[in-house]
């Protein structure tokens, strides 16, 4: 009871919009990809209903458990990045087939949490260099809230000058403001469509795992390094650059288990988020860092009620505007983005290779299925090495596990 008085006190209803923010952006972007994947691989419609029950429930219980434990907004989604693989990969594979490939990713996953091997590397980064890929990272979010004024001034201006009035006079409720502010816009607008939308529970589907080479190798270990090296290393910087110093062991191994419990029904992996974990994990959701974790439960909650209806509540998301979402998304990530780009070019001797960290990053490039987040890491640690013969290593990076 007294953990509950105390909840209770910290909640504010800025965190709790943030944390609705938060699960707006999942599901009305990255989730389209997840669509895309299913379609691909000719799966079901209950077998898309229970991949979106699987992936939302692991999100929700998994980020609820790390936010109250930690009392920081630790916030879980699904791998944009893995299911982006999937469009292409998923149709060569046997369904069971792919279930085992989950499987052994989250297991593996899983591993490099309790050996602590993920943790040991991510201290050994940069921090101005980490502060630059998560700026990257945020950047075409940023940009996103200028090129959606272009594309629907009528939508978009009204939420930019409401949220500059209000961060003038009330810096916690500016999302807010904004978000109704949207809303309203939208509806006058006759932008608003939620015909054919109905609420129906989920049913989740039990697939039986079989394992095979070809699936664990050419599905279940790029699982396995695109969720780590564009998912979890982002989210760990956004936690770290926002002032949370959580053990990174945890955090994985958590995530890594919910995986291998839910990817019988569908689930290809569960993570530590990035961009909805800098909207909760700004100054917007509340000034004090101790009391935005009410932000992290917020979104967990709202990930376990949008993901008990599957796919029906993901659709009414979906049919939202998608210059309403990239403009609030924006506004949102403003203050994650400015202290972001604000810690990498704090010390100017690590300027250059935090600046080429930023630029890689912020290009959106693409090696071998691996995203802009990861080489950035890669540019920005080689640059430091040579310009430096070794890597300025973060000495408050993490805390014993």
């Amino acid at each position: 009871m007294r953990a509950l008085k105390v909840f209770l006190q910290d909640c504010s209803v800025s965190a709790v919009v943030t944390g609705l923010v938060a699960v707006m952006v999942s599901y009305a972007g990255p989730l389209v990809i997840v669509f895309q994947a299913a379609k691909s691989g000719q799966l079901t419609p209950e077998q898309l209903s229970s991949w979106l029950w699987a992936i939302s429930i692991g999100s929700g219980v998994s980020g609820l458990w790390l936010s109250l434990r930690y009392r920081t907004p630790v916030i879980t989604a699904w791998s944009t990045p893995g299911a982006a693989l999937l469009v292409t990969s998923l149709a060569q594979y046997r369904y069971s087939d792919a279930i085992g490939a989950y499987v052994f990713s989250a297991l593996l996953i899983t591993l490099l949490g309790v050996t602590g091997l993920f943790s040991r590397l991510m201290a050994r980064l940069p921090v101005a260099v980490v502060a630059a890929m998560l700026a990257g990272v945020l950047f075409r979010f940023g940009v996103g809230v200028f090129s959606s004024l272009a594309q629907g001034p009528a939508l978009v201006l009204p939420i930019l000058l409401v949220y500059l009035v209000a961060r003038r006079t009330g810096a916690r409720y500016a999302i807010m403001a904004a978000l109704i502010t949207g809303v309203l816009c939208a509806f006058f607008l006759n932008l608003l469509d939620f015909q054919g939308v109905s609420a129906t529970l989920a049913e989740p589907q039990w697939t039986t795992p079989s394992f095979s080479l070809s699936a664990i190798i050419g599905l279940g270990i790029p699982l396995c390094f695109v969720t780590m090296a564009s998912q979890n290393a982002p989210g760990i910087a956004v936690l770290r650059t926002a002032g949370y110093d959580v053990p990174v062991n945890p955090l994985v191994t958590v995530t890594g288990l919910a995986s291998v419990l839910l990817a019988p029904f569908g689930a290809h992996g569960i993570n530590l988020a990035a961009i909805t974990a800098a909207i909760c994990t700004g100054a917007e959701s509340h000034p004090l860092l101790a009391r935005r974790y009410v932000a992290g439960v917020s979104c967990a909650l709202l990930y376990l009620l949008v993901g008990s209806f599957g796919a029906t509540m993901a659709s009414v998301f979906a049919s939202l505007p998608g210059v309403l979402i990239a403009s609030i998304a924006g506004l949102a990530l403003f203050s994650a983005l400015a202290n972001g780009l604000g810690v990498a070019l704090a010390n100017e001797s690590q300027r250059e290779p935090a600046l080429i960290t930023f630029l890689v990053t912020a290009s959106g490039i693409s090696f071998f299925g691996i995203g802009a987040a990861c080489w950035g890491l890669v540019f920005g640690v080689l640059a430091d090495r040579l310009l430096f013969g070794k890597m300025t290593v973060r000495r408050a990076d993490t805390q014993p596990d």
